[in-house]
């Protein structure tokens, strides 16, 4: 029986190995920063609707790459009725656009209107919250800001607890 014998044959090139890698993802990096998109129009994005609301996501990391920013996390929400009730690590800022409502963190009650900023903390176990607009059939949005690093360096999950009223599943 003949014993067939498999050569590879590299493509002439330079090697690539992790620091090559590493180098590349830097540069590309840079060059995001030097000529990446500054300015997201509103109508560049749709409204979804999820599990946890109708949301609105301007940036997210490695979902639009063209952005000159990849460290953030920014999404408007409205707040129809009540959102979702779901679980994470906080470490995240809520300016309120318009509207009136309250949100519930850890079981406490937190009432807000247009102009104020929702903290909600970085804690051990994370942070249950819930938000609820006091004026439904009028406006009641707010925009969110997560920076990422920091989302990962506390290992951050979300645990859903409640769906949205407004959820059905496969639907945007």
């Amino acid at each position: 029986m003949a014993e067939k014998t498999r050569t590879m044959v590299r493509e002439p090139g330079p090697d690539i190995n992790t620091y090559e890698i590493h180098c590349k993802a830097r540069r590309d990096f840079l060059q995001r920063q030097n000529i990446g998109k500054l300015l997201i129009k509103a109508n560049e994005r749709d409204w979804e609707i999820s599990r946890q609301a109708k949301t609105k996501h301007f940036l997210y990391p490695n979902v639009w790459p063209e952005n000159a920013l990849q460290d953030w996390a920014i999404f408007q929400q409205d707040v129809v009725t009540h959102s979702g009730k779901h679980r994470h690590q906080g470490s995240l800022v809520i300016f309120v656009l318009e509207g009136r409502g309250y949100t519930v963190v850890d079981g406490v009650r937190q009432d807000w209107k247009k102009g104020d900023l929702i903290l909600l903390p970085l804690k051990q176990g994370g942070v249950e919250h819930q938000h609820f607009n006091l004026e439904p059939g009028k406006p009641c949005k707010w925009i969110a800001m997560i920076y990422i690093p920091m989302y990962d360096q506390v290992a951050s999950y979300t645990e859903q607890i409640e769906l949205s009223p407004l959820y059905t599943a496969g639907t945007r």
